[in-house]
C-alpha cells in the first residue's frame, strides 16, 4: 500500500511539508507545498489522509505539481486527476509521466525557479523560492536522515556524483535560508553555511 501522511507541518508562512514511511523503499518520503497568493504548488507529493488533504485544501488551490526526478512520481498522477493540476518535470520523466510539461534550467513556475542538478538521479532538479529570505527544495541530490545525516546522494545512486557536486555548488549563488528535501528533515536556518561546509568536505 502506498504511504499516506496524516499530518501537515508548517515550515514558514509559505511552506508546508508532509511525510510518511515507505515500506517498499525502506525510507521516509517527504513532500512540500509552496503557497502563493493565487496558487499552491505541490512538490513530489505522497498521498494524504482525507482529513489532512482537507487541511491542505484550506491553504489554497492546488495549481501545479513539480517532480524533482524520475523516482518521485509518487502520488502525482492521483493529485493531477483530482485537481486538474499540470505536472512539471524534466524531459527524463516523459515515459513515467507522458503528459508532463517539460522544464529545464532556469524555467519559472509561479515565480519558482528550476535549477538542473545533473549527475544525481535522472531528471534531477532543485526549486528556488526567493520569498521570506529564500528556500530551496531538492530531490535526491541532498538528503538529511539517519544514519547518513545531512549529506550528498551516495555515489552508488548517482549517474555521476562529481557532476552532481559541481551542480550543487550553483545553489550557493542563490539567496536562501532553508533547505527542504524529498528525504529528510528540513534545515530551517543557516542552510547556505551548512551546504557550503558539506561541499567543502566532499571530494
Amino acid at each position: 500500500m502506498p504511504p499516506r501522511a496524516a499530518e501537515l507541518h508548517h515550515i514558514s508562512p509559505y511552506l508546508l511539508i508532509w511525510h510518511a514511511f515507505d515500506q517498499a523503499a525502506k525510507t521516509e518520503l517527504f513532500s512540500t507545498a509552496v503557497i502563493s497568493d493565487d496558487a499552491m504548488i505541490i512538490i513530489d507529493p505522497i498521498a494524504l489522509t482525507d482529513l489532512a488533504e482537507r487541511e491542505l485544501n484550506g491553504c489554497g488551490r492546488v495549481a501545479s505539481i513539480i517532480l524533482t526526478n524520475v523516482n518521485h512520481v509518487r502520488g502525482a498522477i492521483s493529485f493531477h486527476q483530482r485537481y486538474a493540476a499540470p505536472i512539471f518535470a524534466a524531459v527524463e520523466l516523459s515515459k513515467e509521466v507522458p503528459n508532463a510539461q517539460p522544464v529545464n534550467d532556469a524555467t519559472a513556475i509561479h515565480n519558482l525557479r528550476i535549477i538542473a542538478l545533473d549527475g544525481a538521479a535522472p531528471g534531477e532538479i532543485a526549486i528556488h523560492d526567493p520569498r521570506d529570505r529564500g528556500s530551496v527544495i531538492v530531490g535526491d541530490a541532498l538528503i538529511n536522515f539517519d544514519p547518513y545525516g545531512f549529506t550528498v546522494l551516495p555515489k552508488k545512486y548517482c549517474l555521476n556524483q562529481k557532476v552532481m557536486i559541481r551542480c550543487l555548488h550553483r545553489l550557493l549563488d542563490l539567496e536562501f535560508q532553508r533547505l527542504l528535501f524529498a528525504h529528510g528533515i528540513p534545515i530551517t536556518a543557516r542552510a547556505p553555511e551548512r551546504l557550503q561546509s558539506l561541499l567543502a568536505e566532499v571530494p
